[in-house]
């Protein structure tokens, strides 16, 4: 990546974010006020305050906050691009066995590129037997970016009635997800 905004640009862009010529201007986006980095420093990603970081693992680090969050699963090195794709959409909020088999698509693979880096994106809806977080069935988005000798999975997760009703929740989680700065 040649620099922070064309990182940023890049990924808004792919994530469908940027708002129409007819619409610039009626939105306040998002307030991402708070700077959070990878303790690797490969990248850097914003949230709005409050919003709690925490390292489950050595390759992962999560964000919550609002009720959505967004999980990290980075490797420092390139790895298969669609293997890794799928390994990170088997990222669940609970274990296998607590959530029911069958996955409702949205879409699935839409690949795209960043750079010299390439880009997988699906997003589907996880119903768990037990509600997590007090919620049965949550959206799920999973961005799986390789290149540049990195490999870095975002996997969002939004409870499916706030994802349907909420045009601001849907754009917060968004809006973290198209922050991110590779360095």
């Amino acid at each position: 990546m040649k620099s922070r905004e064309k990182g940023t640009i890049a990924l808004v862009v792919l994530f469908g974010l940027a708002v129409p010529p007819a619409q610039a201007g009626k939105k306040e986006p998002p307030s991402l006020s708070q700077e959070l980095s990878h303790p690797s420093g490969a990248f850097s990603f914003r949230t709005p305050e409050g919003w709690v970081l925490k390292t489950p693992g050595p390759e992962t680090l999560e964000t919550w906050g609002q009720g959505m969050g967004v999980r990290f699963v980075f490797r420092k090195e390139e790895s298969g691009f669609d293997s890794l794709h799928v390994t990170c959409m088997l990222e669940r909020l609970a274990e296998p066995m607590q959530t029911e088999p069958r996955v409702v698509y949205e879409y699935d693979f839409v690949e795209g590129l960043l750079g010299e880096r390439r880009v997988l994106d699906s997003a589907f809806t996880v119903s768990y037997d037990r509600p997590v977080r007090g919620h049965r069935h949550w959206r799920q988005r999973n961005v799986t970016v390789v290149g540049a000798g990195q490999s870095l999975c975002l996997v969002a997760y939004a409870p499916l009635e706030v994802w349907k009703r909420s045009s601001q929740a849907r754009d917060l989680l968004n809006a973290v997800l198209a922050s991110v700065t590779f360095h």
